[in-house]
């Protein structure tokens, strides 16, 4: 699992010595070597991932990621606390704070509880509590395993979103999805391994969203993720230039790929293998693209499911259509963002408007799922990087109170794929600001989700930088058994 090219200066130097003449078995052993690397790398070879994977019997073949970014407020969607009217207005207790830091935005104010804006139900027979803006996560309770006891260690988003998605703070390492390509590949041919859709907001957002968040980090970039633009042109200079024949193209792209393979055989630079595969990915996804955007074979009833808005191209609930189409077509990890969850003010207004947004076609694609046969072998992730804070920003009974960042305990939900339907795992305290059982911190859902995929989390390993990296890190993680089937 390690990469075998990482310093290519030092292979120019071994072969440097073994070229001056130190030996005949040396020399022999160097020719050996370069003869099995040429054969290694003389086709692109279709994407299987690592010889030694999984390491145990896979749960899911694939992963859907609906990434909420921004910090949805669990106190309005999932985490029902009917206490907290008592302490309305009232200061969070020093013991339940415990010190916590806290954003610039709120630490100079008092910490005065603010209670759900929303009212609360039980649904299903696993009588799972949702809040009255997410009505259709209410028809799929019972599919759903909710986890109320997630922690992070950062407070503020871009750090927060790295962690959740690459296991660490600062850029630079491979997203969860890298991670899978790399370790499992694909059977499919005809689309990356990895891609990502980005929903096109009916109002412009202010919420960057990094390419770093689906990046390959030190990983062949090949594995990373491929955004698919909600635009005429989904990826751009996928088309060939008016007036320039197919086979013109093809011959250019066999000339092109004859001269990477000869500086491959000359560096083994792990990098021109990537861009011969990508050469090549490109030239099918010159058909497979147009192909997965045209929705004029899905029958008039998947657009009823997902809803009026799944006919809007680049809206959540259309890229959770192409969600499915992807998964169908063999595709592992398909990550979706939506952003514009940060309810710093009027909360109310701004949450409902990402419910909206959200609720109906996050449902349908379990839904859906489910009813072709796919549900099992597909594991659903939903999911920000934090949840919000008890005490409200700004005034707490006006309705422009909103809710600041919380690391300390938030939800997310999982479906399909090797975990159970029905069951809500971990709880808060009674302020919903600090984990009161069963704690389950990012890392540890990772551990969980590798696991899921066949991986052994402590054996999956890249060696960058004379250092045996994993997605995992250094800190202790575990498999959440509890959740599995």
């Amino acid at each position: 699992m390690n990469n075998p090219f990482e310093n290519t200066a030092l292979e120019e130097t071994r072969r440097y010595f073994l070229g001056r003449g130190a030996g005949v078995s040396l020399g022999a052993m160097a020719f050996s070597l370069l003869e099995n690397l040429r054969r290694a790398t003389a086709e692109p070879k279709q994407n299987l991932g690592l010889p030694d994977l999984p390491h145990n019997p896979p749960r899911t073949k694939n992963v859907i990621f609906l990434t909420q970014s921004g910090g949805p407020s669990q106190i309005e969607l999932f985490d029902h606390k009917p206490n907290l009217m008592k302490w309305a207005g009232k200061e969070l207790p020093d013991s339940i704070r415990g010190g916590q830091r806290l954003t610039t935005m709120t630490a100079n104010q008092k910490q005065l509880i603010m209670p759900s804006r929303t009212k609360f139900q039980r649904y299903g027979e696993s009588g799972a509590t949702l809040g009255e803006w997410l009505p259709y996560h209410g028809e799929i309770a019972d599919e759903l395993c909710f986890i109320k006891s997630m922690v992070t260690d950062e407070i503020n988003h871009a750090p927060a979103m790295t962690k959740f998605l690459t296991g660490h703070q600062l850029p630079g390492r491979p997203s969860i999805g890298a991670w899978s390509s790399y370790g499992l590949g694909s059977e499919n041919q005809n689309l990356p391994d990895y891609l990502v859709l980005i929903s096109k907001m009916k109002r412009p957002s202010d919420q960057p969203l990094y390419d770093h968040y689906w990046g390959s980090g030190f990983l062949p970039s090949q594995y990373q993720g491929v955004k698919l633009r909600n635009a005429k042109e989904p990826v751009l200079y996928l088309r060939d230039p008016n007036g320039m024949p197919r086979s013109v193209r093809r011959g250019m792209l066999n000339g092109i790929s004859e001269l990477n393979q000869m500086r491959l055989k000359q560096t083994g630079d792990p990098e021109i293998e990537t861009r011969i595969r990508q050469y090549e990915m490109a030239w099918r996804m010159q058909s497979s693209i147009p192909e997965l955007n045209d929705l004029s074979d899905e029958p008039e009833s998947t657009f009823e499911l997902y809803g009026p808005d799944s006919r809007r191209p680049g809206s959540y609930a259309a890229n959770c259509v192409q969600a499915r189409r992807l998964i169908e077509r063999g595709v592992r990890f398909v990550q979706l963002f939506h952003p514009d969850w940060d309810h710093h003010s009027r909360l109310s207004s701004w949450c409902i408007a990402r419910c909206r947004d959200t609720d109906q076609a996050s449902a349908a694609l379990v839904k859906d799922l489910k009813q072709r046969g796919l549900l099992d072998e597909t594991l659903v992730i939903w999911g920000g990087e934090f949840g919000r804070g008890v005490a409200g920003q700004g005034k707490w009974d006006s309705p422009e109170g909103g809710r600041d960042h919380h690391p300390r305990c938030f939800t997310t939900w999982l479906a399909g794929g090797g975990v159970k339907a029905g069951l809500t795992y971990g709880a808060t305290d009674e302020f919903s600001y600090n984990v009161a059982e069963n704690p389950v911190h990012v890392r540890d859902l990772h551990a969980t989700v590798l696991h899921l995929l066949g991986i052994d989390h402590e054996r999956f390993t890249y060696r960058h930088q004379g250092l045996d990296f994993k997605l995992t890190g250094v800190e202790p993680s575990r498999i959440i058994k509890e959740i599995l089937t």
